[in-house]
Parts: C-alpha cells; sequence; structure tokens
C-alpha cells in the first residue's frame, strides 16, 4: 500500500503572513499523524519563508512516524540536518524569487555539491532522497551519486489532469507515461521512488497505479482543505483517494 508523507509548511505560510504564533505547524504534525499520514514533511528554506529552526526542532522531538526535511544542498542547511537528523533528506534546487519549487535538480550540472552532500547526511546517518524530474538522465545520476531515494516531480503531469482531461488525452498519456518509465528504471538502478508536487484528491488516483512508487509527499492541498475541514479529516479523506485507486 502506497504510503503518505504530509508537507505542513503551508500551515506555517498562512502563520508567518501574520508573523504570528497561529496555526502552529507541529500541532497540524501531529494531527496529520493521528488521522493515518506514514511521515511528516517540511521543507526549511534559506528565506525562512514558512518554517522555520524552531518548528524543525520540535518536529525531531515529537514527530512519530519519519520526518523528512526538504532542503537546499547548501553548507548552512547541512550543518542544520546534521545537528537535528530527520530521517530522511530530500535534496530539492531552490531560487529565492520563487513560489513553489519549480522543477527537480539537474544532477548533470549539480554533481559535485549534490554527491558532497549526499555523503555528509550519510554519515550523519540520514537517508538521503532526490527531488528530479521524470527524466532517464537524472534518475541514473541520482543512482550514481549514491542516493537511496529518488522522488519524482509530478508537476507537469499535476498540470495537465485538472484542465478536464481524461485518461484518453494524449497529454494525460504522455505525462503518467514519463513517471511510470522513470519509476521503473529507477527501481532496476535500486533506488526506492517516491512522488509529489501539485498532487491533489482529484488527480493522485493515477499515480497510486505506478508499478514501484512506494510512497507520496502532498502538501499544499491537504492543507487547502484542512482550512476547511481540519486536518484530520483532510488527512483521511487523502487516504481514502489514494487507497481506493490502488490495485
Amino acid at each position: 500500500m502506497i504510503k503518505l508523507g504530509v508537507n505542513v509548511d503551508h500551515v506555517a505560510t498562512l502563520r508567518q503572513a501574520r508573523q504570528a504564533h497561529e496555526p502552529d505547524p507541529v500541532a497540524a504534525a501531529l494531527l496529520a499523524e493521528l488521522a493515518g499520514a506514514d511521515g511528516i514533511t517540511v521543507h526549511l528554506r534559506g528565506d525562512r519563508r514558512h518554517i522555520q529552526e524552531r518548528d524543525l526542532r520540535l518536529l525531531r522531538e515529537l514527530v512519530a512516524t519519519r520526518l523528512n526535511l526538504e532542503m537546499a544542498p547548501t553548507s548552512e542547511m547541512l550543518r542544520i540536518a546534521v545537528k537535528i537528523r530527520p530521517d530522511t533528506s530530500t535534496l530539492v534546487p531552490e531560487r529565492s524569487e520563487e513560489v513553489t519549487t519549480e522543477g527537480g535538480l539537474n544532477l548533470l550540472k549539480s554533481a559535485g555539491e549534490v554527491k558532497y552532500a549526499i555523503e555528509k547526511l550519510h554519515k550523519a546517518g540520514i537517508s538521503v532522497s532526490l527531488f528530479v524530474d521524470p527524466e532517464s538522465k537524472q534518475i541514473k545520476q541520482a543512482a550514481s551519486l549514491g542516493a537511496q531515494l529518488v522522488e519524482l516531480n509530478t508537476s507537469a503531469y499535476a498540470e495537465v489532469v485538472p484542465l478536464g482531461l481524461n485518461e484518453d488525452h494524449a497529454d494525460f498519456k504522455r505525462e503518467l507515461a514519463k513517471i511510470r518509465e522513470a519509476a521503473a528504471l529507477a527501481h532496476a538502478l535500486g533506488l526506492r521512488v517516491l512522488a509529489g508536487h501539485g498532487l491533489t484528491y482529484r488527480n493522485v488516483g493515477p499515480i497510486c497505479k505506478v508499478p514501484y512508487i512506494t510512497e507520496l509527499n502532498i502538501g499544499h492541498n491537504i492543507c487547502a482543505r484542512s482550512v476547511l475541514v481540519g486536518m484530520e479529516r483532510a488527512v483521511r479523506e487523502m487516504l481514502d483517494a489514494m487507497h481506493s485507486t490502488t490495485p
């Protein structure tokens, strides 16, 4: 059964909009776990636009499932990760002016930087995942650099599905095929396969049918739903959407 990692960044986004104390992403993470989430994900950005170091420290103390820290492979973030020791660090590209992560790592251009980060994190006992686009050259490079996991970027897939396209549409077939092929290649190379970015209650079903994907990381859509119905119900509804379509 495919696992669900819940990203609580945007609970912190709402808090930071007023520089207030609430809503607390730590409380949201604990509620997500109570609802059945298999892990908690946060992205500590260089500009601290949402998650703060205080959040990360408390989450490390309180998360009972698995804590995944998304981070750029910078010296600052490596220092923090080695100190906090999340269960997994997912290396992602980061630009200060972007609204959200815009694509996967370019492992061909950043091989040295990423390899150094992987080695440093491994020495601290932290598993390393690389967030990559579903392209064979990136998957092969991820394996060669020593990563244990890859998270396939599903943003291109997510962009075509909300337009009302059905599973017979050429754009839908093309983007889903890319993910299928990338997942199969990653598995063949010994990598554990995750997926995420832009996934929603409406488009998660077909991704859950892709062989070799073991876990999804979903944040914005769950946080958006939680504003209306609460975090526990929002997580349970996502789990229902995932598991009702899993073969």
